[in-house]
């Protein structure tokens, strides 16, 4: 074994439009998950503990709303980091991130449905 360490040569990533693009769009559709649920939040906050308008109380639906958006977006910001670091396999993780939520929003509806009825 050679004790001098070989020089890694860099190759140049190119980087289309459409990819930065479709990168965007995934963090768009997050931040959008991330905006619900702080504005959800924020209005219960400021109308439930601080100004005592109205009453709201944590029941089956908005629970399933409150975890139902922080996932997707926990989701959202993930696929689009994955992405960011490995564009080879984008279609695959885009296509996986599709599946998931179809999944875990029909997961959501059913488990609310089973406890609603």
């Amino acid at each position: 074994m050679s004790k001098v360490k070989k020089k890694r040569i860099e190759q140049s990533i190119i980087i289309s439009e459409l990819d930065v693009k479709f990168e965007k769009i995934i963090q768009f559709s997050g931040w959008i998950f991330l905006l619900v649920l702080g504005g959800f939040m924020g209005g219960w906050v400021i109308l439930d503990y601080i100004l005592n308008i109205i009453d709201l109380n944590i029941n089956a639906m908005t629970f399933t709303i409150i975890i139902f958006m922080a996932t997707n977006s926990a989701i959202s910001f993930g696929v689009a980091a994955k992405i960011k670091y490995n564009r080879a396999n984008k279609k695959s993780y885009f296509h996986d991130w599709l599946l998931g939520e179809f999944l875990f929003c029909m997961f959501a509806i059913f488990a609310v449905a089973a406890y609603q009825w």
